[in-house]
């Protein structure tokens, strides 16, 4: 009796109904993905490009402002997650409880991510160091305002503060999300083994509110490795230098007519995105599989 191999399962669509996908992907990622390698290594204008090797990366990490901004970025990114993740799960815990104008609140937080970042603008004057409405409000207080942007060590943290502001809603909306996929039950079992409030938060509501805090930690990491357009309107990277992360580093170096350099830049910093979220990515992968 002859044994019958079961048919390899064909998928329903042509291979050429993916050329379309192919040919955009190549074009918007995989095309400047090369041409942005290559040029890393040269010496390039706009007519002609002169191969040097690894100098644009060897002057890059030798210039002191250079790595400071690399420093920045990432002090920025992590400074922006943890408190979009924290702030997010808080007010996301808040707005799924029984509390009145529930719906409003949650409109009010989401707001600000619907706001253009010319936003930095209106935060430039509301943090001006004498005229400003935060500043002369602490002064009724009787408390001295500081210098939020013109301070060197406070310049970054204000800017990342607005920040969180601003993108503090999109991740509420996420932990809304993930809060709304928990069962009840687990809640009420809870409940009727005598557990307080506090601890159905960390037993139940952490653990099983992972994925969705993957996902905020990992667009809030991206987002902060990337921020420029929030820095440049509020700070354009000053006091000196103290402000200054890649992408301002990379746009300055172009200003300038340091193509190569701000190229090398820009590699630089698709790399460290790379090594940052890649390993996150997959440790979360295998932990959701190991349980």
């Amino acid at each position: 009796m002859t044994e019958t191999r079961p048919r390899s399962r064909k998928s329903p669509y042509p291979l050429w109904f993916f050329i379309p996908a192919a040919i955009i992907y190549g074009v918007l990622f995989l095309v400047p993905t090369v041409s942005s390698l290559w040029f890393s290594l040269t010496r390039w204008d706009l007519s002609t490009a002169e191969f040097i090797g690894l100098e644009n990366f060897q002057q890059f990490f030798s210039e002191p402002f250079l790595v400071k901004g690399l420093v920045n970025t990432l002090i920025y990114a992590v400074t922006t997650s943890g408190l979009k993740t924290v702030c997010g799960l808080l007010l996301a815990v808040l707005l799924t409880s029984n509390i009145f104008a529930r719906g409003f609140l949650r409109t009010l937080v989401f707001f600000p991510v619907l706001v253009s970042t010319i936003v930095g603008i209106t935060f430039t004057v509301m943090m001006h160091p004498t005229k400003g409405i935060i500043n002369v409000t602490l002064e009724t207080l009787g408390i001295p305002g500081p210098g939020w942007l013109t301070n060197p060590a406070l310049a970054l943290f204000s800017v990342a503060l607005v920040d969180v502001w601003k993108g503090v809603g999109l991740a509420t909306l996420i932990f809304i999300a993930g809060l709304a996929a928990i069962s009840p039950d687990y809640y009420e079992a809870a409940r009727i083994d005598g557990a307080t409030r506090l601890q159905q938060f960390f037993r139940i509501t952490l653990p099983l509110v992972r994925p969705a805090t993957v996902i905020v930690v990992t667009l809030s990491l991206i987002g902060g490795l990337r921020s420029f357009d929030l820095i440049w309107a509020m700070t354009r990277g000053g006091p000196g230098f103290s402000s200054d992360v890649v992408a301002s580093v990379i746009y300055k170096q172009y200003q300038a007519g340091f193509y190569g350099l701000s190229t090398a830049g820009n590699v630089i910093l698709f790399a460290l995105i790379a090594v940052i979220i890649l390993p996150f990515t997959l440790w979360f992968n295998r932990r959701e599989v190991e349980e």
